[in-house]
Order: structure tokens, then C-alpha cells, then sequence
């Protein structure tokens, strides 16, 4: 029996290992003193799944972890993992900003209800490449009744013993567990206080938007006797300053100067960077910490170069798009067909840019999000008035008003400038004469005021997914797009890389498919100039 038990525990995350004592309290109370030698297995690397060495790996995990049947602490190395339980009252958002540290809207379980997480959840933050393990973060269940753990303590234990022995006590009580049915439970309680006898140190999530309570304050009193550093983290904390300087005083009072604000919702990277930063501050080695500041700040700009080649490969693909013409041949089948494929390759890109923040557009996801402002039609004129882009004119440019196609001619340019004054009031009135209004087109290419719309609701895209957050809902907008939308360039002054593209054809993969290897290898320079570009653009 003892050798299948020994088995068991060798297979499990070991999460009662900690940083500062050996204070995890065994669910048995006659076992308190028994010593337990099996060693933490957390630390055995993933396989290296990413060719970017400073790209991270998470590896979530959403089984119940048992927490009472697991060995008791002992004293990590300075390179082992940092353990970091997330508790707080019921609702307050801990899931949801795991969430958005794990870059995972699929951890956990997220509903507008008190109690969702019943079990402690387990996530490990390391290098992919490496192989090294930086942080386990631990969900717990919410917090609902620790008035009612200081009314048992205040009554079934001696003021005079600290605070972890105190805890221990507690933890082998009746109340503390589910198999001992009581009139007061506590279990949930429980799975919260001995996660925090297993971790190094605690985050303690605040609902920015509640105001300080008793109730509250009951939890801060039994999260100090947990003897590890406690950092506080408002969530959702838009327009809550008020209360969130209610809530400072309060926490100054307990000893608890160091508090960050990381909203689940409205992401900002450097309210990561403060949060991981103040984090460092509390610990006595902090070098885990530190590498894992480095790992994100480098992991982070990347993804910025990766989705500005992404963009800049798609506006060079729709450049160099060219359909022939006929002279006698009626060439609204082939503008249709150009629209559609811009369509198709628009919706491509913004899937790309998706995955690349680990927003995974599924119609199975748990939170699928809406893009429906980014896939307005952008051969809709009201759209690019919506945008403020005016469409160009011209024999050469912007001939086809209101399709965002333009006509280059053979060299002449008497028939295109009479389908200009043809077509001016309205195309799609006309559409069965265009045949007959142009005269030496032979080919066919996308307008620059389409292509600069294209070039400014990528780069909306991208702005919004990089402010926000992973546990952000359906319901949520991705953005506030037109109002705050600033076109990178005019369409008459679209960059000379995507000019040069008109003329080379050979770089489209839009037309023919069998050859998208090929013309990606062939664009890829000039993609990579014109990402240099939007990069300019983005930091002016």
C-alpha cells in the first residue's frame, strides 16, 4: 500500500512545495509530523515545440488538483519554479485574469456567478525552447466565507500560536473537509488556505468596482497568517479610482504598501510587466522572476514584428493582384472574382493575427470573438467614408469608381476617361455598358484607397488585440474602430513597395493558388521593407 501511494505521488504536480517554510499541513492530524521525501516533479521541461527561443509555453491544466493527498512542503532551489496561488473572494475576476497571464481564454471556467472554480487548477508559464520552468499558477475557489474560518479559529484555537499553526488546525478540523459533513462547511475554504501553505507567495484579486467590506478585511487577516507575501491586484478598474484609493488606505493598514492594477478585460502589457516587477520585489530570489520579465518583453515585441509581416505580406499580396481583360469582354465576372479573393485573403490575414495573440477564432470557443467591424465589405464606398478615405480618380487610378478596382490601359487613355464620366454617378447602374465604355483595358488591379483601408483596419486589429485581455467576453467590442482609426498613409501616397507590386504579378498568390509557395518566397523582401514601415508608423 505504501509503495502504490509513493507511485502515485511520484506521477503528481507537487504543489505544497514552498519557498519560505515547511508548512503544509497534511489532512490527517496524526501525521503532522510524518516527513515525506517525494521530490517535485514540476520541473521536468516540455518538449521543445516553438524555433523561437524566446517564445513561452503554457501548459494548462484543468483536472482537479488534489491537493490534500499530495506530500508535504519542502524548501525549493533558487531554479525551481516560483509557486503562485491567485485566491480572492467569489467573483472577482481570478480566472479570468489567469486567463489573460496564461494567454488562454480556455483555462478554467468563467460565469457571472459566485463559486465556479470548486477545485484548485494548476498552469505552468515556461520556455519552449529551454525548457525552463518560470512560474505554476494555481486557481482556487472563492473565497466565501472566511468570517467564518476567523469565527472557528477565534474559537478552537489559542491566540498565542502564529498564524500557520493556527491554519494547521484548522485544516484538520471537520469544517475544513468535505468527507466530514458539518452544519458550518468549510471545505471550499480549506482547498484555498492549503494552496496557500503550498505556495511561495499569493496574489489577492480585487473587484475594483466593490467597495472595502468586512468581509474583505477578514480575508487579508487570514491570507497574513498564510506567512508568505501577499501582493493585492485590482481587476476591472476602469473609472474606479475612488475605490480603489478606499482600498489602499485599507491595505496600508495591513502592511500591504505594493498593489498593482491588471484589468482581465482592457489589457495593458506594462501593467503585466508592474504586476510581475512589484512581484520581484517581495521575494527574496527573484531571479525566476526576472527571467520571465525578459522571456515576455522580448516574446512581446516579436509578436509585434511576426504581425506586422503579416500584414505587410497581405497589403503586398493585394498589390500585386492583377487580373487581364478583353476589350470585348464584360469584365464585371472578373471583378467579382478579384473581390472575393481579397475578401477571402483579408479574412486569412486576420485569422493569422488571431492565432498569433492566441485568440483562436472557432465557433467552438468558449468566447468566440466578434470581428464584424474588420469584415465590413471593403469594396463598400461607405465604408471608406466611414474610414474617411476618399476614393482616388484618374485615367490611371480609381477608374472603376465604387468597385475599388483600378484600369491600366495599353497606352491610351480616350476610352478609360470616358468610362470615367460614365460611371462617376454610379456603377452599379451601368454595369451592363462597361464593356462597351472602356476601351484598351487589358488589366486589372486593386485600387489605392481600397488597399488603404485594408492597410488601416489591419493595423485597428492589431492595436486591439494587443490591448486585450484573454478573458474578455463575446460581448465585449473588440474595439472602438472608425473614431479613433488614423489611415497610414493617403491612397495617392500609398508606400513605393506597394507600387512596385503592381507590377510584378508574379508575387500574388490571389489568382492562382497552386503557386502561393512561390509567390510568398518571391514578395517576401518587400514585405518585410514595407513591416519596417508600419513599425515607423506605429511608433510615431
Amino acid at each position: 500500500m505504501t509503495n502504490d501511494k509513493s507511485a502515485k505521488e511520484s506521477t503528481q504536480l507537487n504543489s505544497n512545495q514552498g519557498l519560505f517554510s515547511d508548512k503544509a499541513f497534511p489532512k490527517d492530524a496524526s501525521s503532522i509530523e510524518a516527513k515525506q521525501s517525494t521530490q517535485n516533479n514540476i520541473n521536468q521541461p516540455p518538449s521543445p515545440t516553438n524555433k523561437d527561443a524566446e517564445s513561452l509555453q503554457i501548459i494548462a491544466s484543468n483536472t482537479q488538483t488534489n491537493i490534500e493527498d499530495q506530500p508535504k512542503a519542502v524548501p525549493i532551489k533558487d531554479n525551481d519554479v516560483l509557486k503562485l496561488a491567485v485566491v480572492g473572494h467569489t467573483n472577482t475576476g481570478k480566472t479570468s485574469i489567469l486567463r489573460t497571464l496564461l494567454r488562454d481564454k480556455y483555462f478554467g471556467e468563467v460565469k457571472n456567478e459566485s463559486a465556479t472554480t470548486r477545485h484548485v487548477e494548476q498552469a505552468l508559464i515556461s520556455n519552449a525552447l529551454t525548457g525552463q520552468n518560470y512560474i505554476a499558477l494555481y486557481d482556487t475557489p472563492g473565497l466565501e466565507d472566511a468570517s467564518g474560518v476567523m469565527d472557528w479559529l477565534e474559537d478552537n484555537t489559542a491566540s498565542r500560536r502564529d498564524g500557520i499553526e493556527r491554519l494547521q488546525l484548522f485544516l484538520a478540523s471537520e469544517q475544513a473537509n468535505a468527507d466530514m459533513p458539518t452544519e458550518l462547511d468549510l471545505s471550499q475554504e480549506s482547498k484555498v488556505i492549503r494552496q496557500l501553505l503550498a505556495s511561495d507567495m499569493a496574489i489577492y484579486v480585487i473587484d475594483a468596482r466593490e467597495p472595502v467590506l468586512g468581509k474583505y478585511k477578514d480575508e487579508l487577516t487570514v491570507l497574513s497568517w498564510a506567512a508568505i507575501p501577499v501582493m493585492p491586484v485590482f481587476n476591472f478598474t476602469k473609472n474606479q479610482d475612488a475605490n480603489i484609493k478606499d482600498w489602499q488606505d485599507m491595505l496600508a493598514r495591513r502592511n500591504l504598501h505594493i498593489s498593482t492594477r491588471f484589468d482581465s478585460v482592457a489589457f495593458e502589457f506594462n501593467d503585466e510587466m508592474t504586476l510581475w516587477r512589484n512581484l520581484a520585489t517581495m521575494l527574496p530570489n527573484a531571479k525566476t522572476v526576472r527571467q520571465l520579465i525578459d522571456a515576455r518583453e522580448s516574446n512581446w515585441a516579436q509578436m509585434l514584428d511576426d504581425a506586422n509581416i503579416i500584414i505587410a505580406d497581405f497589403l503586398v499580396n493585394v498589390a500585386s493582384f492583377v487580373k487581364e481583360v478583353d476589350d470585348k469582354d464584360d469584365p464585371m465576372p472578373i471583378l467579382t472574382e478579384m473581390q472575393e479573393a481579397v475578401r477571402q485573403a483579408e479574412r486569412s490575414m486576420q485569422k493569422q493575427l488571431l492565432n498569433l495573440y492566441k485568440f483562436y477564432d472557432s465557433d467552438v470557443s468558449a468566447t468566440p470573438l466578434k470581428l464584424d467591424e474588420y469584415q465590413q465589405d471593403p469594396f463598400d464606398p461607405e465604408v471608406l467614408k466611414g474610414y474617411g478615405i476618399r476614393t482616388t480618380s484618374g485615367a490611371a487610378a480609381g477608374a472603376l469608381v465604387g468597385l475599388g478596382i483600378d484600369a491600366a490601359t495599353l497606352g491610351t487613355s480616350l476610352g478609360l476617361g470616358a468610362a470615367i464620366g460614365g460611371i462617376a454617378g454610379g456603377i452599379l447602374s451601368n454595369t451592363g455598358k462597361i464593356a462597351e465604355m472602356i476601351s484598351g483595358v487589358k488589366h486589372l488591379h486593386i485600387d489605392p484607397a481600397t488597399i488603404t483601408l485594408l492597410a488601416t483596419r489591419s493595423m485597428d486589429l492589431l492595436v486591439a488585440l494587443r490591448h486585450r485581455g484573454h478573458a474578455a467576453s463575446d460581448s465585449t467590442p473588440i474595439a472602438e474602430m472608425q473614431e479613433q482609426s488614423i489611415a497610414p498613409w493617403k491612397p495617392e501616397r500609398i508606400p513605393s513597395i506597394l507600387r512596385k507590386a503592381r507590377s510584378k504579378p508574379h508575387w500574388s498568390s490571389l489568382g492562382d493558388k497552386s503557386n502561393a509557395a512561390t509567390a510568398e518566397e518571391m514578395r517576401k523582401d518587400a514585405a518585410w521593407a514595407l513591416s519596417n514601415k508600419l513599425r515607423r508608423k506605429q511608433q510615431s
